[in-house]
């Protein structure tokens, strides 16, 4: 059976059946740029992460640097970088690092573009100093409970800041209260990697609802957005094909 169109977006690009086959909705990050690295580089790399665990930063930061130096095309290294600055309160060569990695690979990298717009925000006066790098420690939180006390008390106080919003809405439990965290996150400037969970996740509330053309049109435009993140993509097109099921 030959492959059938689930969607055109307004450009007139095309999304097919055969687009959404096996895709597992998981974006490989570690392998961005690992093409040939040799294998010195990832061994300094995981001495790094290793170090890094420990809290051994200026050993891990001086071993990442070193491992860069031998793959100058592999984002993972600067990544870990700029978290290990973040953790350490400089939020300037976190910020710095971050944006390297953007640069380096431009449709994302594990969070660098949300740390990276949360760094630029703190910078920028919206948040306050250090704000950055307690929040990242949510990350760890098991106590949904307390984590989400916390989070409401963050967009009481910061109610621009959108990646608060999306985490808040993946807690709450009742659909209505979901679909207003998330609009109030897509109203402010979301990062790209925020904005395509955001909307991810209206999707899958509209389907819930019985609206499964909404959430196509959610799906499909992110799925062939070249702005969307890779992955946003990838989310997109596995969702879709449970979606069209």
């Amino acid at each position: 059976m030959g492959a059938r169109l689930i969607f055109k977006d307004a450009a007139g690009r095309e999304l097919t059946t055969k687009d959404i086959e096996g895709v597992s909705g998981k974006a490989r990050w570690e392998l961005i740029g690992a093409d040939a690295i040799p294998p010195e580089a990832s061994r300094l790399h995981q001495e790094a992460r290793e170090a890094g665990g420990r809290g051994e930063y200026a050993r891990a930061l001086e071993t990442l640097e070193r491992a860069h130096a031998l793959a100058p095309g592999w984002p993972y290294p600067v990544y870990d970088a700029a978290f290990t600055y973040l953790l350490m309160g400089d939020a300037a060569k976190a910020e710095e690092r971050y944006a390297e990695v953007n640069r380096m690979a431009p449709r994302g990298f594990f969070t660098a573009k949300t740390s990276l717009d949360c760094l630029r925000r703190e910078r920028a006066g919206a948040l306050p100093q250090g704000f950055c790098k307690a929040f990242a420690s949510l990350e760890w939180m098991e106590d949904k409970a307390r984590k989400r006390a916390i989070l409401e008390g963050i967009v009481a106080k910061y109610p621009d800041f959108p990646v608060a919003w999306k985490q808040l809405s993946s807690l709450l439990e009742d659909d209505d209260a979901r679909l207003q965290a998330i609009t109030r996150g897509l109203e402010h400037e979301p990062d790209g990697e925020t904005k395509g969970m955001l909307l991810l996740n209206k999707a899958l509330i509209l389907d819930r609802r019985g609206d499964r053309d909404g959430a196509i049109k959610i799906l499909g435009e992110l799925a062939l957005d070249p702005q969307s993140t890779l992955a946003t993509e990838m989310l997109a097109k596995a969702t879709l094909a449970q979606v069209v099921q």
